[in-house]
């Protein structure tokens, strides 16, 4: 069920309902049971993952948060570590780790036939799995206690605003949301509606209208574009997957608040960056945040010399793009922003961030280098296959011709994604992300009315599904 599909919403208008009948452990058991629900309507086979992945962290936490032993207590950590990445990496990585080392075999004149599968990614597998491992590693740690009721742990896992596409909980934050008493009150729901309608606009009139045009231009054939064709492609599609992917979060935590539970932030305003670090902070930031606590400062973080911290930043980025898809594009993307944030640090270094004041000329000169690199990743992202990278790549240098596609594109660009934009500047020199909140009821009401009305009268000719529900 998709967030913009009258399916979901006649399936939460029930779950709404009956849950505020409910108490506490009611509401707990119908969570549960509506985020089976939800998750089988992409594909009820894939229900045993997560019941398993339930188990295994359920169990093995259990045992840590018992045991006095250092040796049992890694012995049971590690189990749940290769129970998590043993079932991703078969799901996600199998056929493209057995079908590169054929090739590479093939090449060395050792032709190997290894066995493939034709094998259906679930949904979300990404999303949860790196959950449930953050919760045995925070356990371990003693950053929180173990959950004695499957039942708790299990809505945890499972609770489906967020279960196919993050953001990525920490169980320290959101578990007690669960073991606790849960209250709705006005400010609640006027939270929960404001991001229920900016995830909407976000998803349906920015994103979804973007689609096509970039579906168009990343499907025309090497040698038919031209470079202003393929730069309005890439500004497209940078605008797609935000509107995408932060218009998801924003309903994930609107229908969440409703329930009484609060998500956590995952984007704040990233186009406005100035830097690769910044970028980070401020996009999909529960994910930039779990590689950073559990992976990059494990591996030694910025300690030591600065070789290591380049290192580290290295294989921390390239284990996120990785993340994102078994493709040697996610793999360059991560590498390629692993080197922006070393290059960057190499600069930054000499120029501290209280010297670099924002509302100044080279604040917002640096604001614009990092959309452009940052859209230069997203080309990364976007394409078939490095082929397709370097032609594009060759078309902008040789051929800038404005074409009747280009004009169009820019034309909807500004039409679609313009205010938005304008919307979001307005929110980062307020520095506050509800601002539209706390302003007149009247301003308010207009701005909802124009979300209505172009959701209404300016739909996208096919709605698409969430980009991140491939991950």
């Amino acid at each position: 069920m998709l967030f913009n599909s009258f399916a979901f919403w006649t399936f939460y208008v029930v779950l709404f309902v009956v849950y505020h009948k409910l108490r506490h452990r009611g509401q707990n058991v119908l969570l549960l049971a509506g985020s089976y629900f939800f998750y089988g309507c992409w594909d009820w086979r894939f229900l045993g993952l997560i019941l398993l992945s339930t188990v295994i962290d359920y169990s093995v936490a259990l045992g840590i948060g018992s045991s006095n032993s250092p040796w049992r207590r890694r012995l049971l950590l590690s189990i749940s570590i290769a129970a998590n990445l043993g079932i991703l990496g078969f799901f996600k990585y199998y056929g493209f780790f057995a079908g590169e080392l054929e090739r590479l075999l093939t090449s060395l004149g050792a032709p190997a036939l290894l066995p493939t599968l034709d094998i259906v990614l679930p949904v979300g597998i990404s999303f949860y799995t790196f959950q449930t491992m953050s919760y045995t590693i925070d356990v371990y740690r003693k950053d929180c206690p173990p959950t004695q009721r499957l039942l708790d742990f299990a809505v945890y896992v499972s609770f489906f605003p967020q279960l196919v596409a993050g953001p990525i909980e920490r169980a320290s934050r959101f578990l007690p949301q669960v073991l606790g008493t849960r209250r709705v009150d006005e400010a609640d729901f006027r939270t929960g509606l404001y991001l229920v309608a900016s995830g909407l606009f976000r998803k349906v009139v920015v994103a979804d209208n973007m689609a096509p045009v970039v579906n168009a231009i990343f499907s025309t054939p090497y040698g038919e574009l031209t470079g202003a064709e393929v730069l309005l492609g890439v500004y497209a599609f940078a605008f797609q997957i935000y509107g995408d992917f932060s218009g998801y979060s924003a309903i994930a935590r609107g229908v969440a608040r409703w329930l009484g539970f609060d998500l956590m932030v995952n984007f704040r305003m990233p186009y406005f960056a100035d830097s690769p670090s910044d970028f980070w902070r401020r996009w999909h930031i529960s994910l930039s945040g779990w590689l950073r606590d559990y992976l990059y400062i494990p591996l030694g973080g910025n300690r030591g010399r600065a070789i290591f911290t380049y290192r580290n930043l290295m294989l921390t980025m390239l284990l996120g793009g990785l993340w994102h898809g078994a493709a040697w594009t996610f793999i360059a993307w991560g590498l390629y922003h692993g080197l922006l944030l070393c290059v960057y640090r190499v600069f930054d270094q000499r120029t501290p961030a209280q010297d670099r004041p924002q509302g100044t000329a080279l604040h917002a000169a640096r604001v614009v280098l990092m959309f452009h690199l940052t859209c230069l990743g997203w080309l990364l992202f976007r394409a078939e296959s490095l082929t397709q990278v370097m032609v594009m790549l060759q078309t902008l240098a040789v051929d800038f011709t404005v074409t009747p596609l280009a004009a169009m594109t820019a034309g909807l660009l500004s039409f679609y994604a313009g205010p938005l934009m304008l919307f979001e500047f307005w929110l980062e020199r307020r520095r506050e992300p509800l601002s539209l909140l706390n302003v007149h009821w009247l301003l308010r009401g207009v701005a909802y009315l124009y979300v209505v009305y172009m959701m209404l009268f300016f739909p996208p000719p096919v709605p698409s599904e969430f980009i991140y529900f491939q991950f």
